[in-house]
């Protein structure tokens, strides 16, 4: 007869199979039996995050990086608390896994008052992940992990939970159950048919512009290819560093500045490669893109979803843009002096205008672009900092080293800072926070400094929601509610936990500070004291009018 393990031990071992070296989450009655075979086995790191919603935004990031994360909660409110941050995962198409516990079977959607349990747990998992599952039997708690994970993998990717109930968890299946993994769905193959039809148009082009998004990071080498022919690249922020902000053919992130509106108005053709077009990058879908627009997406719903476009391209933004870029070296198309003198000079008047805006930020910026090595990762919170220097100024010179919340929820930095730094072990990773975000996860503070992470987080102190001051000044009159927050010290909240802390209050010690924490290759609190040094100009980005 097999050998007889846990249902518990079953997923453990089913996660190994998958290369999984680490599981973020809080251990609960309801998940215990996962948890206890995970710490018996000693083959995945189990690192306890102070809540939910951290431990599925570790494992957000973290599968960033590798491809697959793994978060575990409880059940209920538990399972509740991770909501905010699977939508998260869901807006940055995370290939991540969401395992929750569940009442007993026989008790399962009775509303009979058993503990942590709530109604219709699966239908509000359904409406944050890309699927959910239910374990129904023991035997099938296998089988549908495997599943789980080819869906999380599958391109476009997503997060998927899984809810099973704590008898399930404890029952004994033979060991025959476990299985190999399941790979992902493959890619479809690139039809030269669609790559002449985009060849057809880009042809004709003397200034043409490509957009890429997150759907094209695998896509590196082929937009450089096409940036060296002379085609303009512009990225999403999620997409910052496919091509290095150094390219002289390159716009970064510039979408809101005048001087980038204006050249668009120039280009004779756009292709879109994998990215939404968010509304907070394209001035609520008012910049203009011009005709004709190319969309490359892996996703047949992306047509039109935001800009009608001439010509819509189901496919992956790889594949195609390399048989595109053979064809644009193949032609040997003359490279014009003058459009590249255009688009260096649009680069230039952002920068000066966006360094104005920034104020003596701008040199915090510089900073940690001096002081963070060519490997490091930078990884910021949506707050005033983030939004200005951090997600367009600070340069990008690699895709994925420029981590964000993609959802714009704040309160998520520390924990995506502390999922990167689990899934790039030894690479030094710089965090920004704001002072009201980071208080929604402070808790996760102790989670870094537990695993010794060699974290520097900047928190911008300003005593206050700064964004919403901006967009209060400008929208409402200038009529100041609710906004102002009392913070803690956090030098020496960081030092009670045996953090190593600093505090800045003058812009000249920016570097000086910065360096000296990175060099310390461990957690380390950088407090800037915004009050001192003074405000940064900031009311959301521009776009059609809301108020």
């Amino acid at each position: 007869m097999s050998e007889m393990i846990t249902v518990g031990e079953a997923i453990a071992r089913t996660l190994e199979q998958y290369q999984v070296t680490t599981v973020y989450g809080v251990i609960s009655i309801h998940n215990l039996p996962i948890a206890d075979a995970i710490g018996r086995r000693k083959v995945i790191d189990f690192t306890p995050s102070r809540g939910e919603a951290g431990a599925v935004t570790m494992a957000d990031a973290h599968s960033r990086f590798t491809g697959l994360g793994v978060a575990l909660t409880s059940t209920g409110a538990g399972a509740g608390n991770a909501v905010g941050s699977m939508i998260e995962a869901m807006n940055a198409c995370s290939p991540m896994i969401h395992i929750t516990g569940q009442v007993e079977k026989a008790y399962l959607d009775m509303d009979a008052g058993f503990i942590h349990e709530t109604h219709d747990q699966l239908g509000f998992l359904r409406s944050s992940s890309k699927l959910a599952f239910r374990v129904h039997t023991p035997e099938q708690a296998v089988a549908t992990l495997h599943k789980a994970i080819q869906v999380a993998q599958t391109i476009p990717c997503g997060p998927v939970s899984i809810e099973i109930p704590i008898d399930i968890q404890s029952a004994q299946v033979p060991l025959s159950v476990l299985s190999v993994p399941l790979p992902p769905s493959t890619l479809p193959d690139c039809c030269t048919s669609l790559v002449n039809a985009i060849w057809d148009k880009l042809q004709h082009a003397t200034q043409p512009l490509l957009w890429v998004g997150a759907g094209a990071l695998q896509a590196k080498d082929a937009v450089k290819r096409l940036a060296d022919a002379g085609i303009a690249v512009i990225s999403s922020t999620h997409g910052r560093g496919i091509l290095s902000d150094d390219h002289p053919f390159s716009l970064r992130a510039f979408h809101n500045a005048d001087s980038i509106d204006a050249l668009l108005r120039s280009c004779d053709l756009t292709i879109v490669a994998g990215s939404r077009l968010r509304s907070n990058e394209t001035k609520t879908w008012s910049l203009p893109l011009p005709h004709p627009i190319i969309q490359i997406d892996i996703n047949p719903l992306a047509a039109n979803r935001n800009y009608l476009a001439d010509l819509t391209v189901t496919g992956d933004c790889k594949s195609l843009l390399e048989a595109l870029a053979d064809k644009i070296e193949q032609a040997k198309r003359p490279i014009s002096t003058q459009w590249k003198k255009q688009v260096q000079e649009a680069v230039q008047q952002a920068e000066e205008q966006l360094r104005q805006q920034c104020g003596p930020y701008s040199q915090l910026s510089d900073a940690v672009e001096q002081v963070l090595p060519s490997n490091g990762i930078f990884v910021r919170d949506i707050t005033v900092s983030g939004s200005l220097w951090g997600s367009r100024l600070l340069k990008a010179t690699q895709p994925m080293h420029n981590i964000h919340s993609l959802a714009g929820a704040i309160g998520l930095g520390l924990a995506m800072a502390i999922g990167s730094a689990k899934a790039n072990p030894n690479v030094p990773v710089i965090g920004l926070v704001g002072d009201g975000g980071l208080m929604l996860g402070i808790g996760e503070l102790a989670t870094m400094a537990q695993e010794q992470l060699p974290i520097v987080l900047i928190i911008m102190n300003d005593q206050g929601y700064g964004v919403m001051r901006g967009i209060q000044e400008k929208y409402f009159s200038d009529r100041q509610y609710y906004n102002e927050l009392l913070t803690p010290s956090f030098s020496q909240l960081a030092q009670s936990m045996g953090i190593q802390a600093f505090t800045i209050d003058k812009a000249t010690d920016f570097e000086s500070t910065l360096r000296q924490a990175v060099d310390l290759k461990q957690p380390v609190v950088v407090e800037v004291l915004m009050n001192s040094i003074g405000k940064m100009n900031f009311s959301g980005p521009p776009q059609k009018k809301l108020f």
